[in-house]
């Protein structure tokens, strides 16, 4: 209704304002001002409403076509009635983000954990059995938790926000036959654009009219290389990396201009498309979230079991039900291990300041934990695996010579090797080399500027090539005189110079494809002198071309000479987008730990093929599939056979989460690698979405929960190992917290159940409880990551905190030290009645075996000595002090008092070491032997 009412309005103002704007000067007279009103409405009500083209459409239509579908006059643009009366129709050309839930709910909806829930059950349980310190710690202990994980999750919910980020706030726009600089919000389809470069697209356009246009479609793609726009119509309309006359927003122009007319803004353009899947998407729950809420259900069902079992046998011994109702509550109560949502929150935010410290920014919590279980990474190709920084990697000169080049992207680092003797090439240590390379800088319109290109990635490629031989001032020796651009009919480039200061013939460098530079090639240059080119040369010359060009390398050939025609040919130059340093080794030690990973890219087959065998995919095994291939495979059939590719080309956005959705139905934890606006909608899907922080878009970067600040793919192992790492610490914590816990209660319940005198007072079992919820138990969580974790094969998401050998280890402690105690107790209980003695030697006891079952929960599977007694000093200092804090309790009158203790000599305390570290010995004995019996399943694996 308000939308309704501000339409009319703003149609009402429009017709005011149009009335004014056409009252002829001088006229006052009320007739000719309604003619002109009731003009204006019949221009307004013939205004075409029109509809937002597809770019497979559009591509198709010729000029006088679009101009018709457009209504639109393309040599003046729109008038500024039909762009108020279009956007009452297409709205702004940006992205609103519903803000569906009210913060307030957010933070509630934080409390449905079931674990909380519990939490929250046996707070209001301490307040109805009037323990109210109790009911206010567990309260407490709540609210941080549900606060950390509140503010943690609600910063990264800015995805779709971000997406406007990328619309530019200015763009070049004709409107009523002036060129006007507008904000990018206010077009409207049919608005004409013009772009020059360095300008980022402001909407969907296409092209009317192109000089040497070139758009970097990358983030959008995965396509490495600018495309070469042109204004001709389309015969056939194919995927969006063939619609060579339509331009896209959010892409980047890096050569020449252009003129275009807007076919899509805002949610209709094909970035849209992108947001529209995004709101679409939720991000799914991770394993630790699944397992936090299956332990939460276990130790619900493990409450209701104890009162269940406490009120059966009061029934039984002929006792009041509600008393065993009241003693079995305040048991259950105390079995609930309040501390693990803090030790579970604490590991994780000091797993992600971990990982801060290796250059990884982790957005949400529980992600930290997700990459022990990942089993799949899929990674984008262009600017994740590779540096998105085109660079020269092999030269083959007209002569035979061969070289290779070392170093990556535009910093000049790196140097040209001479095969097969490895000799360092410099200037014109080898005239052949260097003649290519001087042709390959001088015919050249790069410019590099604090190691990033202005201008072509390829002659980028070429500058930086030439400062590793030295020679990237020699262009200065030379003054150009005219140039011949590149286009894609003619595939080359040519400039015409002159030496500066000499009055010499005119020189003419050239480069291009090589079947078109050879054309204009009648000599060859061999050792600086020009020889007749032969069939047989050019036969080998061919032959080359051909081999690199299979290796996925873009082959660019040079020739230099007097004039057009009687060029002498230089030789071929490799380029590439090489793969980041140190992926090669990081995907072998996946690979080893049995993580498959998947390259998805936008790019062609020969390309991707040759990054995958580069960086070891697979151990060079690879299977590929194309985007059109996925989208002829049922969901079935789909889930079955991603499985068993390693590289996917030739993808989009829709592809991308496809494949991932796929992979999540056969059961994989996958986690998402990727830098574009194209990968965004996959980074929200997938599990685990992980951003470059330096070439990555914002889009991106908001859409996934992990950055890797440096863009060093590498650090995934890091995280992926700090992943496990968090889990085997909070199994530690779970498994020394439930065995003191359940050792204490069984303590209370035996002597109440068996009418016997209580073992441990009430001080006693609160300081117990101090040590299984304080620093021994929360030091347990910050034990630092064993060096053989990332060994491990990924957790399976089955597998739950409480296994059965956890439960079963859990058991055993707990029935060794209820003996030992119980041993203690039996011991030093004399037949006149319990004294202070007896309570102390039990307490004492009790608290010993606790300090020894923590320091063998340090590891499940490695004894004390492989993980060495000084690596956790968190660990050692809470336990010395619980172990001085226990002596007080002892020896300091006051703290006697208080505790009902007496002193104890030195073979007492003797005595209780020896006693308690049986816990610790009997732990270690039962690791050993499952180290020699079950040598655990190694799987080295390519396993797709």
């Amino acid at each position: 209704m308000v939308e309704g009412g501000f339409t009319k309005l703003l149609r009402k103002k429009l017709f005011f304002h149009l009335a004014q704007k056409y009252q002829p000067l001088g006229s006052g007279e009320p007739e000719e001002e309604e003619t002109h009103e009731e003009c204006e409405l019949k221009i307004i009500e013939q205004e075409k409403e029109v509809a937002v083209l597809p770019p497979k459409d559009a591509c198709k239509c010729h000029k006088e076509d679009l101009a018709k579908a457009l209504n639109v006059d393309l040599q003046t643009g729109l008038s500024e009635c039909s762009v108020l009366q279009r956007r009452l129709k297409h709205g702004w050309n940006e992205f609103s983000v519903e803000n569906t839930e009210p913060i307030w709910k957010k933070y509630l909806d934080q409390f449905k954990n079931p674990l909380i829930l519990l939490l929250l059950a046996s707070a209001l349980v301490s307040v109805i059995t009037k323990e109210y310190e109790d009911a206010a710690s567990i309260t407490m202990a709540v609210l941080i938790v549900v606060t950390v994980a509140f503010i943690q999750e609600y910063r990264s919910e800015k995805s779709l926000e971000e997406l406007n980020k990328l619309v530019p706030p200015e763009c070049n726009c004709l409107r009523e036959g002036k060129l006007q600089h507008l904000l990018a919000r206010e077009l409207v389809p049919g608005d004409i654009i013009y772009l020059s470069v360095g300008d980022r697209v402001p909407a969907d356009l296409r092209l009317i009219e192109v000089t040497d246009l070139l758009v970097d479609e990358s983030s959008f793609t995965g396509e490495a290389e600018p495309c070469n726009k042109t204004d001709s119509v389309l015969m056939e309309a194919g995927d969006i990396t063939t619609l060579s006359n339509v331009v896209f927003m959010g892409t980047l122009v890096r050569y020449g201009k252009g003129k275009g007319v807007v076919i899509g803004t805002g949610e209709n353009s094909q970035f849209g498309e992108v947001f529209k899947m995004m709101q679409a998407e939720e991000t799914p729950k991770t394993p630790l979230q699944k397992s936090m809420d299956r332990l939460g259900k276990q130790l619900t069902l493990f409450s209701f079991g104890i009162i269940g079992l406490i009120m059966l046998i009061g029934w039984l011994q002929g006792k009041h039900l509600l008393g065993m109702f009241t003693i079995g509550v305040s048991l259950a109560v105390a079995a609930i291990p309040e501390g693990l949502p803090i030790v579970v929150t604490v590991t994780l935010v000091l797993g992600v300041l971990r990982m801060a410290k290796k250059r990884v920014i982790v957005k949400k919590l529980p992600i930290v934990e997700t990459l022990g279980c990942c089993n799949v990474i899929c990674s984008d190709k262009t600017g994740t695996l590779t540096a998105n920084e085109m660079t020269a990697t092999r030269l083959v000169t007209s002569d035979g010579f061969q070289a290779e080049v070392s170093g990556v992207g535009y910093n000049g680092e790196g140097n040209v090797y001479l095969l097969p003797s490895k000799e360092i090439l410099k200037e014109f240590s080898n005239v052949s080399v260097g003649k290519l390379v001087e042709a390959g800088c001088v015919v050249n319109n790069a410019i590099i500027r604090k190691n990033s290109v202005m201008g072509q990635p390829t002659e980028g490629a070429l500058i930086a090539l030439a400062m590793k031989m030295e020679l990237a001032d020699i262009k200065d020796i030379y003054v150009r005189n005219k140039e011949i651009p590149f286009s894609s009919e003619q595939k080359w480039m040519a400039v015409k110079c002159t030496l500066k200061n000499q009055d010499q013939d005119d020189i003419y460098f050239m480069k291009g494809a090589f079947e078109e530079v050879i054309q204009y090639c009648s000599l060859y240059n061999s050792g600086g002198i020009s020889l007749s080119l032969t069939p047989q040369q050019k036969a080998f010359y061919q032959q080359e071309e051909k081999r690199m060009g299979s290796s996925g390398l873009r082959v660019l050939a040079l020739a230099s000479g007097p004039e057009l025609g009687k060029l002498t040919f230089l030789g071929l130059v490799g380029i590439i987008d090489p793969p980041r340093a140190g992926v090669r080794e990081a995907v072998q030690v996946l690979l080893d730990s049995g993580v498959s990973v998947k390259m998805i890219t936008g790019d062609a087959v020969e390309t991707a093929v040759a990054i995958g065998q580069n960086i070891g995919l697979c151990n060079g095994k690879l299977k590929v599939m194309s985007g059109e291939e996925l989208d002829q495979l049922a969901e079935a059939e789909l889930s079955s056979t991603v499985k068993n590719v390693s590289i996917f080309f030739r993808t989009s956005p829709k592809h991308k989460l496809k494949i991932i959705k796929a992979l999540q139905r056969a059961g994989a934890i996958v986690s998402m690698t990727g830098d574009g606006v194209n990968d965004a909608v996959a980074l929200k899907s997938a599990d685990i979405g992980i951003a470059m922080g330096q070439a990555g878009t914002d889009v991106s970067k908001e859409a996934a929960n992990m950055i890797l600040v440096d863009d060093d793919f590498s650090t995934v192992m890091n995280a992926i190992e700090e992943g496990k790492g968090i889990f085997y610490n909070i199994k530690n914590f779970v498994r020394f917290q439930l065995s003191t816990s359940i050792s204490a209660l069984s303590l209370i319940t035996l002597s109440t159940v068996l009418n016997l005198p209580n073992p441990l007072n009430a001080m006693q079992i609160l300081w117990i409880n101090i040590i299984m919820d304080g620093p021994p138990a929360q030091s347990l969580g910050v034990e630092p990551v064993d060096r053989d974790t990332i060994k491990q094969p990924p957790r399976r998401i089955t597998d739950t905190i409480l296994s059965k050998s956890l439960i079963l280890k859990i058991f055993m402690s707990a029935v060794i030290i209820i003996s030992g105690t119980l041993f203690v107790f039996w011991k030093e209980n004399p037949k006149g009645g319990i004294n202070p003695r007896t309570t102390t030697m039990t307490f004492t006891c009790f608290v010993f075996f606790d300090l020894f079952n923590a320091l063998t929960c340090r590891s499940q599977t490695k004894l004390i000595f492989e993980i060495g007694f000084f690596r956790n000093r968190m660990f050692l200092y809470s336990v010395l002090g619980s172990f001085l804090g226990q002596l007080a309790v002892i020896y300091i009158p006051p703290l006697q008092k208080i505790f009902q203790t007496e002193n104890l000599g030195v073979l007492d305390l003797l005595f209780l070491t020896a006693l308690a570290s049986s816990v610790f010995i009997v732990s270690e004995f039962i690791k050993l032997c499952e180290k020699h019996c079950c040598q655990p399943k190694h799987t080295k694996a390519c396993h797709n």
